[in-house]
């Protein structure tokens, strides 16, 4: 026969259980059972003796994670700045009169310049290694040299005549290139013979020349690691795609990173390296334990919300509320999951890219550093543990479904200005020319960045689009700062002022806080002991009914 209780529900909100049977077995032994499972580490230690085996298994892995992700960084550190390094060398070797511009700011303005720069370019590579302090060869294919390769993309016909106001175009794109091999030898004056090669810049739309070089990144042998063989394949591009006089000129490369065919480093035996495969085996084994661990907590906590469900409707004909299922849901295990697979992925790339089978160096660091992150973020659930830490983490998990709601309002005003600011202020002002500038520039006026400048840029331009920048501007700003983000912070405070009075009255705040209240047995009192599985087969409906 099911139990008969009484609930009372306060004015402000809150709930108190009271049961008219308080000693029937079932009801109690489930009730502690449920105040077990949201007990934290070290009071489920008090209460049954358990090891937090969990518990310590998490602050190793925050350990050796970290230095795993300290080591491939110092690693991955070398490798960027070479690459960089590379880059920039390549600029000042093939672009005529580089002076460190910045980038996009190097451009062609005459017809004589665009042929001179190419000329100079096919020189350099001719001459290479005569010429540069680097570690630089050109590449080999089938015991032959990999060639310079010149092409241009223009239009199939245009005719056009400024003049008269009049054009006629086939808009069809055509490229026609031709090679230079570095054995090849010729002064300027015969270069521009032997190479046929002429330029209509009426139809011209780019000229890319493509070459490939390969060095080794001899710095690691100090960091005792063995070094890396490098292909640089580069790309010199001259856009005229503009047609505005002015042909602007980048360089840009794309890196394969393999292992050296043939190497001998005095002194060196590899055992570095198979001490890296050691301790990358060893993270990868404690995350692989950590997530069945965490795995199975979650299942346990899904099970036993089911049996809540049902021992609520059997006793109590009620249904549970969703917010007090989730609450068996700890999505503290979530995030250590989440972090789990990608140290697993991550640590398997870099594996794979220390034994020089991968050079996805870019992936392995989200990876790896994404997972770091989240490891890092999980100690606040140690802190959690504490009372006075503990409000600050119960502050921001009750605040997160009303903070989500109140930015989505925002963000369709964010986004209004953002398209109003690109169509008007983008023809004269660099930082509104993009969408993508527009959202980072309203952005940073929000926290208050570069107000000043904003306004100064507009300041000499027609009195109708300056007019309407100052009312965007001081809509905008006056609009975010003194009101969506007061109302932000207002939000944030007025859940902190709840949980905290909350936490001061000890008031549940949920009926399944109020229904695990009524237990009063303490960790130490040893009633924590017995076995529970019979206390699961009871919650079933055929036994309850039965």
């Amino acid at each position: 026969m099911p139990l008969t209780r009484s609930e009372e529900r306060r004015q402000n909100g809150h709930y108190r259980w009271s049961t008219h049977t308080p000693g029937s077995k079932v009801v109690e032994d489930f009730r502690r059972r449920l105040k077990y499972f949201f007990m934290n580490p070290c009071e489920k230690y008090r209460a049954r003796g358990r090891k937090p085996w969990k518990l310590m298994l998490q602050i190793l892995k925050i350990a050796i994670i970290t230095i795993q992700l300290v080591s491939f960084g110092l690693s991955n550190e070398m490798m960027v700045t070479f690459k960089d390094e590379n880059l920039m060398t390549f600029r000042h070797l093939f672009l005529k009169g580089y002076k460190d511009h910045r980038q996009g700011n190097y451009a062609l303005y005459t017809k004589a310049d665009v042929y001179d720069h190419i000329h100079y370019i096919i020189n350099t590579y001719i001459n290479l290694q005569n010429m540069t302090v680097g570690n630089l060869a050109y590449e080999r294919t089938d015991g032959e040299f990999t060639p310079l390769s010149v092409c241009q993309e223009f239009y199939k016909n245009c005719s056009i005549d400024p003049e008269n106001e009049t054009f006629d175009i086939d808009p069809h794109v055509d490229k026609d290139c031709i090679s230079i091999y570095p054995e090849q030898s010729f002064n300027n004056s015969s270069l521009a013979t032997h190479l046929n090669f002429s330029l209509d810049f009426k139809r011209l739309l780019s000229v890319n020349i493509y070459l490939t070089l390969k060095t080794i990144n001899l710095q690691t042998v100090r960091h005792h690691e063995l070094p890396d063989c490098y292909d640089f394949h580069i790309m010199i591009m001259f856009d005229n795609r503009a047609h505005s006089g002015k042909i602007k000129v980048d360089v840009e490369n794309d890196v394969t990173i393999y292992e050296c065919r043939d190497w001998n480093v005095t002194g060196t035996s590899g055992k570095n390296d198979y001490l890296l495969l050691w301790f990358d085996s060893v993270v990868i084994l404690a995350c692989f334990t950590s997530l069945i661990l965490c795995t199975r907590s979650v299942i346990n906590g899904i099970q036993l919300q089911f049996e809540f469900t049902v021992f609520f409707h059997v006793y109590y004909k009620k249904i549970v509320t969703w917010s007090d299922r989730m609450e068996f849901v700890n999505g503290w295990y979530i995030l250590i999951i989440v972090s789990d697979t990608l140290t697993i992925a991550g640590s398997a790339l870099k594996i794979g890219i220390q034994t020089k089978f991968l050079t996805n160096y870019d992936v392995c660091s989200i990876l790896l550093g994404t997972a770091t992150m989240l490891v890092w973020v999980g100690v606040i659930r140690y802190l959690g543990f504490f009372k006075k830490y503990n409000i600050l983490i119960l502050t921001l998990r009750a605040a997160f479904p009303n903070v989500i709601r109140f930015c989505c309002c925002a963000a369709m005003i964010y986004l209004g200005y953002c398209f109003c600011g690109w169509i008007v202020l983008g023809p004269y002002h660099d930082k509104f020319r993009t969408l993508d500038r527009v959202t980072e520039c309203l952005f940073s006026l929000i926290n208050g960045d570069d107000m000043y400048a904003t306004f100064l840029k507009m300041r000499d331009k027609g009195y109708m689009v300056w007019l309407f920048s100052r009312l965007y501007l001081y809509s905008f700003i006056s609009l975010f700062i003194y009101m969506v983000l007061s109302l932000f912070i207002a939000l944030i405070t007025d859940t902190y002022e709840t949980i905290k009075h909350h936490q001061q009255d000890k008031v549940p705040v949920s009926e399944l806080q109020a229904f695990i209240a009524e237990c009063r047995d303490q960790p130490e009192s040893g009633r924590y002991q017995t076995d529970e599985k019979p206390a699961s087969c009871c919650l079933s409906p055929c036994c309850c009914f039965g």
